[in-house]
């Protein structure tokens, strides 16, 4: 049976847990768990701003 090309393996998506243990993360992984949670809270802004929008139609419409 043929060896399976490691190219060929899913690729383990980076993630982070909070306070996790960085001794072993190289300066690049970090860099990579940089752009995940810049990423993350562009996303939680995002929603933030999307529902402060649905809020305030919501208060103007219920006010007239």
């Amino acid at each position: 049976m043929a060896a399976i090309d490691e190219d060929d393996r899913p690729k383990k998506k980076i993630t982070h847990e909070i306070g996790q243990e960085l001794a072993l993360l190289s300066v690049e992984e970090l860099r990579g768990r940089i752009a995940l949670l810049k990423e993350e809270i562009a996303r939680l802004e995002a929603d933030i701003e999307r529902k402060r929008a649905s809020r305030s139609t919501a208060e103007g419409f219920f006010k007239t």
